[in-house]
């Protein structure tokens, strides 16, 4: 069964949604703790939270998102600003299961090669994802999505060889959107790597989490839901019933 992981995105104290990945498309849903303790009620085993003005570069929301952490009883994965030693020790003190690096992946790849052999389950890898302008591959995002990283498979052939256990692949076009999941994409990154792959971005439907449960045999190991759990395209018990039931 795939793992669900209901999102809440933080930008200045807020819970909210952007449309693809852009700085000033938020919309703001409340309190992050309210969120995610709404997800928690609801049965998910997961949170994926992420810090948006750190991944962004333009603040920090680390001691708020600790709180939410701890407030917590189910699994947290957490995101958004983790560049170096302090920040991911940070991140993980937080009791965090597990944090997602971005940024850091292609901007520092000495460091995230050494992070992903020494920390292994514990820390994912976020390949963030756009066509390239000729059309014929992918291109990576870094810094909140504001600058190019290079291309998606020679940095996945990188975190193979350093042996990167998972990795949290968003179509950043989609992100946001309600147009329904890069399929593609995710087969394409499945038949690169022996990582576990979790998708994100677009999700809009119940269609849409059985469609990506056809994946699993391939290596889609789990699903980050955010706006369509916010706007109420389905509820986290609906899509929990939908994953068990295509399993």
């Amino acid at each position: 069964m795939l793992t669900l992981l209901p999102a809440v995105d933080v930008a200045s104290g807020e819970a909210v949604r952007l449309v693809q990945g852009a700085a000033g498309t938020e919309t703001a849903y409340g309190d992050p703790l309210e969120a995610a303790l709404a997800w928690q009620r609801a049965g998910s085993a997961w949170v994926h939270l992420v810090d948006l003005d750190a991944a962004f570069g333009r603040g920090s929301n680390a001691e708020q998102l600790a709180g939410v952490v701890r407030a917590l009883d189910v699994a947290v994965e957490l995101s958004g600003g983790i560049r170096d030693d302090a920040s991911l020790e940070a991140a993980l003190a937080t009791g965090a299961r597990r944090v997602n690096i971005g940024t850091a992946a292609l901007e520092d790849p000495e460091w995230c090669d050494r992070v992903v052999g020494d920390y292994g389950d514990r820390v994912a890898i976020g390949l963030d994802v756009r066509r390239n302008t000729a059309g014929d591959g992918w291109t990576l995002s870094a810094r909140g999505w504001t600058r190019d990283g290079g291309d998606l498979y020679d940095v996945l052939e990188r975190l193979n060889k350093a042996g990167c256990v998972r990795v949290v692949v968003t179509d950043i076009t989609r992100d946001g959107t309600m147009t329904g999941p890069s399929l593609d994409l995710l087969r394409e990154v499945c038949g690169r790597t022996d990582a576990a792959v979790i998708a994100s971005g677009g999700v809009s439907s119940l269609d849409d989490l059985r469609a990506l449960a056809t994946l699993e045999p391939l290596g889609v190991e789990g699903v980050i839901a955010g706006k369509s759990l916010y706007l109420g395209a389905f509820t986290v018990e609906q899509a929990l019933e939908v994953l068990r039931e295509s399993a």
